[in-house]
């Protein structure tokens, strides 16, 4: 636990800290996201503020988590684990994905950023090796970073074969950093939801850890890998969206970038799927699943009918152009995520129970 605390204390220090020098180092050098003045200064004129805000703020979320994760370590004097080592590997690596996109917005003054082929294509050699690692290294009792199971909870017992899981992998990638890079629209939107869901996985992986037991010894189980280092991940991560939220609350200082937004959601990708919890991503990470399938609705229904259903997509966006105050959106959707992290909570303890 001692080590939980301690990652959760130093990412969120490092972040409250580091973050203000980072807006100073970025100013200094005009390092701004290109805003389209389409969408930005004819339908939003109140985001006219925004522009020269500098962005790419991921980069202090990302280099905090792993200062605290290993510095927690190192001052316990406990050695870091397969999962952790793996759920860092997969952050960094969208991180590159999304330094690649904010590179282009910011110095070519490229507002679309990379191609989303291209974007594709990274997430996904992301996603693949990822998978493939993680269905490597078990430890002494056999238990694998990752099944090779789609689960709810616990491992089920229908195998799947390794291609077909490693597409499920891309597939829960994907989804999840896609879905977060729509929800951060808003000051502190896409940062504030992913840390009630860090706090989440905080708690749940504690509680794994708890419950945790051989290969089919005890009925109730959880047959996770390294569930307490996890938890240090998790606090990492939680803590790091804490201390940015300082400054990427309304008015923000600095924009978290793509940078930022695909590796937050790389992180909760790697604890879901490294806590066998993979299908409860739909609640917890449910503001950002509720924000892509406003979009999946829009672009579907204007494809079909030539009509929208909403005022503008992202769904954020349809609530700003009906009037509503970009801070009140921000806490109401604060509220949802909220709302739907404690149902995916009480589900994960209601299959421990039932069991």
């Amino acid at each position: 636990m001692k080590l939980v605390v301690l990652a959760g204390g130093l990412a969120a220090l490092f972040t409250l800290i580091g973050t203000p020098l980072l807006i100073n180092f970025l100013h200094k050098r005009g390092i701004a996201q290109a805003i389209r003045e389409s969408t930005e200064d004819v339908l939003y004129p109140e985001h006219g503020s925004k522009r020269g805000t500098p962005s790419m703020g991921g980069v202090a979320i990302v280099i905090s988590v792993i200062l605290a994760y290993f510095l927690a370590h190192l001052i316990v004097w406990r050695p870091p684990t397969v999962s952790g080592y793996l759920a860092i590997y997969l952050m960094v690596s969208l991180s590159l994905v999304g330094v690649a996109d904010d590179y282009l917005k910011i110095f070519k003054q490229r507002s679309t950023g990379i191609r989303a082929r291209t974007k594709l294509l990274g997430q996904a050699v992301a996603a693949v090796s990822f998978g493939y690692l993680a269905t490597r290294f078990p430890d002494e009792s056999g238990k694998l970073p990752i099944s090779n199971a789609i689960s709810w909870v616990r491992d089920t017992r229908l195998v799947l074969p390794g291609a077909v899981i490693l597409i499920w992998i891309w597939f829960l990638i994907t989804g999840i950093t896609n879905g977060t890079n729509l929800t951060d629209g808003l000051d502190g939107l896409a940062t504030g939801a992913a840390l009630v869901s860090f706090t989440a996985y905080t708690i749940m992986c504690i509680w794994q850890y708890g419950q945790s037991c051989f290969w089919g010894e005890f009925a109730r189980c959880y047959t996770v890998r390294d569930p307490l280092d996890l938890a240090v991940f998790a606090a990492a991560c939680a803590g790091a969206s804490f201390g940015f939220l300082w400054w990427n609350a309304s008015p923000a200082r600095i924009f978290m970038g793509d940078t930022g937004s695909l590796a937050l959601g790389g992180a909760l990708a790697a604890l879901a799927l490294m806590t066998r919890t993979e299908l409860l991503l739909g609640l917890i990470g449910g503001l950002f699943v509720i924000i892509t399938l406003s979009v999946i609705a829009q672009v579907g229904s204007y494809k079909l009918t030539g009509k929208r259903v909403l005022r503008m997509a992202p769904l954020h966006h349809h609530f700003e152009m009906k009037g509503w105050p970009e801070v009140q959106i921000v806490v109401r959707f604060w509220i949802i995520q909220g709302l739907c992290v404690g149902a995916g909570m009480a589900m994960f303890y209601a299959e421990w129970v039932r069991q």
